[in-house]
């Protein structure tokens, strides 16, 4: 992978992050780095925001602009949406809503046989967060006290949820049914609302 590719990779997952984090992170000069954003933000992949700091000059953090998270974008958005359209074209909303809540089943099957064998809701979620990672959401577990957090850092399907919004709230259903009613599931940042990250918050409850 490419440095540039690793720098853009890097904001997509963890969000903002200033030259010297890079630089240290790929083992480069800092001068190195910040001719790499340079390029970035001429090509309008990148941002920046001037932060300031307690002592001495404000601190810069650079963070990908909308057409630089669009290069993370499903390469099969456009082809998804052209299905989307012609199963509500051919079947109309009720058709469309059950190749939805077909798919929710089939994804809860697939999961809830790969969790068989958990004892407790952090090897559930831990195993989740490795299927969801394998499947291109740049999945990441937190623990946050006795709650767990669960973020996606990208969304392979996004141009079908925009589209579709049912999918996203299908996943979320596939989440609450894998866990049960002894926790709950909340979404709190969300890709589609115009957010860097989708997030979950399993909560017991």
């Amino acid at each position: 992978m490419k440095t540039i590719e690793k720098i853009l990779y890097r904001m997509k997952r963890d969000g903002p992050v200033t030259a010297k984090v890079l630089a240290e992170e790929f083992k480069l000069t800092t001068m190195g780095v910040r001719q790499h954003l340079q390029g970035l933000e001429e090509d309008g992949l990148v941002d920046y925001q001037d932060i300031k700091a307690k002592v001495g000059r404000p601190t810069r953090h650079w963070n990908l602009t909308s057409k630089g998270h669009r290069r993370f974008a499903d390469r099969h958005g456009e082809l998804i949406i052209q299905m989307l359209d012609s199963v509500e074209e051919l079947f109309g909303a009720d058709g469309l809503n059950q190749v939805v809540e077909r798919r929710e089943n089939q994804t809860f099957e697939q999961y809830r046989h790969a969790l068989a064998n958990s004892y407790n809701v952090k090897e559930k979620l831990e195993i989740l967060t490795t299927l969801r990672e394998q499947e291109g959401y740049m999945a990441q577990l937190h623990q946050d006290g006795e709650d767990f957090i669960l973020v996606e850092n990208h969304c392979p399907i996004c141009h079908a949820a925009t589209r579709c919004p049912s999918l996203c709230k299908s996943e979320l259903s596939v989440f609450q049914r894998l866990l049960g009613n002894e926790y709950r599931v909340e979404r709190n940042e969300h890709i589609i609302a115009g957010e860097r990250r989708c997030a979950y918050r399993i909560q017991k409850s």
